[in-house]
């Protein structure tokens, strides 16, 4: 069987508010593709490959069966994006802070892995990590 390889990531996420996101995710050094985006949604552009699309709550129930989850109080998943050094990792992880992000947990010092995580406007989860390779073993 062949293996399944995905030439673009978007991932979708419920929003309140669209512009605020925008804001928050902009103050944070992401950039937004106009050509995906409107009045209900924002295309914010991780990579050349990977994007978020932002969407106004109700406009992401028209793609669903299922009321929209809380992101408040319970969590689905953890988005983790990747950065070139630790002091990378601080870098996005205190502009998310300073633009009114919270710390979801204490920074992680794995020795091979440092990470910093926090809670976007509307509650979803996001790690900045930065991995070392070099230190890993190559078994």
């Amino acid at each position: 069987m062949a293996s399944y390889k995905s030439n673009y990531t978007y991932i979708n996420l419920p929003v309140k508010d669209l512009n605020r996101t925008k804001n928050f995710f902009g103050s944070i050094g992401f950039e937004f593709n106009s050509q995906f985006s409107d009045e209900n949604s924002a295309c914010m552009v991780i990579n050349e490959n990977t994007f978020v699309q932002l969407l106004v709550e109700s406009y992401f129930q028209t793609f669903i069966n299922k009321p929209v989850a809380d992101v408040s109080i319970a969590a689905g998943k953890i988005i983790a994006l990747s950065a070139d050094s630790r002091e990378h990792v601080d870098e996005l992880a205190d502009k998310a802070l300073s633009a009114g992000g919270k710390e979801s947990k204490e920074p992680a010092d794995h020795g091979f892995m440092y990470v910093r995580s926090f809670e976007d406007l509307d509650g979803h989860l996001w790690e900045i990590a930065y991995m070392d390779m070099s230190t890993m073993s190559q078994e």
